[in-house]
């Protein structure tokens, strides 16, 4: 375990607040242990280290940041067992999901370190007659920082890397209900990291991420969440005409033509639909199959989840675990009530397992006419529907239908479908004949309700950049 406390100006001090908040493991309703619910003070005492912390930090150059990253990449993969298994016993998460996490961690590191060395910018030139244009890339100085429950080291790390890669100081508040691995990362960069450049804050949404986005010396507030969480940091930012960043939710179309490899199709939505339990925002979730095969792709893909082995982080072969809390797992078993008064056929699944944990058996709902409830709401759980179409053009209006815009998949063997019909959808990623593929190099961010701002790849740290132009009068 991880020391407890608020990780302020490089090292844990007391919160301000008495107050715990229980951490459990979900697959087994066990209390881990607690952690301080923090309060607005605390958030002040971070932004004030960070804001003590940022010139000198900003004056690193590209290489020395990029060691510290480097270093920091070094420090998880010394320590990937500790990481493993506090963040499967946190999340409940399945030995595979929570070893690719970590991986996934490691190389958003080293990526972003060599990334803060690399940045493209317009070359130094005379734009105006007499005039020489130079541009300067800058950090934009303390950066807030709100990560989720279902990726607590990964997406840490896909804010932390670019945010220090690109010169930034941070506060970080991870979700109280898996902020292990957060902290523990923090414990073990200590010591590398200059004091106050990075800062955790652990408390609850509407105490500590308000405070964040509200501060008026935090010049960037960053989020992975739900839309309504980007909302409400959208409206505390605009106090302070901040600049956020914000990757939100997702209902991601699979759209299977009648050319596809139907099998292919069928067990890609069995490892992407389900990868984290469904508690992923890319799920391929929703899947839209041409009417000419709908009813030979159900049956694959019923057979292919009929035969997903769910079980505790510890057990042999389990593809997912539980769900991350109580709420949570009630919020899912309510949507499969909804999907059940709305008369859909539950094709496989659809119950809870009995016993300790929050598990919920992998679920197939079919027979889903346009525009039911299911093909919108995003219900982040053990959940595929399956509905049909008609035309090409049917089938891109209809994956559109959605106020999110994240990601989506075409499963075609045509080659001219497969460049249009990429074009017509309106998602930050589409994949075709595959899909949840990451590629650290590639930005992941999306349209439309899932907010804007991109994670990953060279163009994160241009997110948490700014460009000064200095024009020197040479006449």
């Amino acid at each position: 375990m991880p020391p407890f406390g608020q990780f302020i100006g490089g090292q844990f001090v007391a919160s301000t607040s008495t107050e715990k908040v229980d951490v459990v493991n979900p697959a087994t309703e066990e209390i881990l242990t607690q952690v301080p619910a923090g309060t607005a003070e605390d958030v002040d005492a971070a932004v004030e280290a960070a804001v003590a912390a940022k010139d000198a930090w900003a004056a690193t150059t590209p290489r020395d940041r990029s060691a510290v990253l480097l270093r920091i990449a070094d420090i998880i993969e010394a320590n990937r067992e500790v990481f493993e298994t506090l963040e499967a016993a946190n999340t409940g998460k399945p030995a595979a999901v929570a070893e690719d996490d970590i991986s996934s961690a490691i190389d958003t590191f080293r990526f972003s370190a060599g990334a803060a060395r690399a940045y493209s910018t317009l070359g130094s030139d005379d734009y105006a007659e007499n005039h020489t244009s130079v541009i300067h890339r800058e950090p934009v100085g303390v950066v807030g920082v709100i990560t989720p429950w279902n990726y607590p080291l990964l997406m840490a790390a896909w804010k932390i890397a670019p945010v220090l890669g690109a010169g930034n100081t941070l506060v970080l508040k991870p979700s109280e209900q898996t902020p292990l691995t957060t902290l523990k990362l923090a414990e073990l960069i200590a010591d590398e990291v200059p004091a106050g450049v990075v800062n955790i804050v652990t408390g609850p949404g509407r105490v500590v991420g308000n405070r964040l986005s509200e501060h008026p010396r935090v010049d960037l507030v960053a989020i992975t969440g739900s839309v309504g969480s980007g909302q409400k940091v959208a409206a505390s930012a605009a106090g302070s005409v901040k600049r956020v960043h914000l990757e939100l939710g997702g209902k991601a179309p699979v759209v299977v033509f009648a050319d596809a490899d139907l099998e292919a199709a069928a067990k890609g939505v069995r490892s992407t639909g389900f990868w984290n339990g469904g508690q992923e925002c890319g799920a391929a979730c929703r899947v839209l199959v041409h009417e000419s095969v709908a009813d030979k792709f159900t049956e694959l893909l019923v057979k292919e989840i009929s035969e997903i082995t769910v079980g505790t982080p510890g057990a042999e072969d389990a593809e997912i675990g539980s769900m991350i809390s109580k709420a949570h797992y009630e919020r899912v078993l309510a949507a499969l009530d909804d999907v059940r008064k709305d008369g859909h056929t539950i094709a496989v699944g659809g119950r809870a397992i009995e016993g300790p944990g929050y598990f919920i058996e992998p679920t197939v709902v079919t027979n889903v006419p346009a525009g039911a409830p299911i093909s919108s709401n995003e219900i982040f759980g053990p959940v595929v529907s399956v509905e049909t179409f008609s035309t090409d053009e049917e089938a891109v209006t209809r994956a559109n239908e959605t106020i999110y815009g994240l990601a989506a998949s075409v499963w075609t063997k045509d080659s001219a479908r497969s460049l249009n019909v990429p074009r017509k959808l309106d998602f930050g990623t589409v994949w075709v004949n595959s899909h949840l593929v990451i590629a650290t190099e590639m930005p992941w961010g999306g349209f439309k309700g899932s907010g804007y701002g991109r994670d990953l790849s060279s163009y994160a740290l241009d997110d948490f950049s700014r460009t000064k132009h200095v024009m020197y009068n040479r006449g």
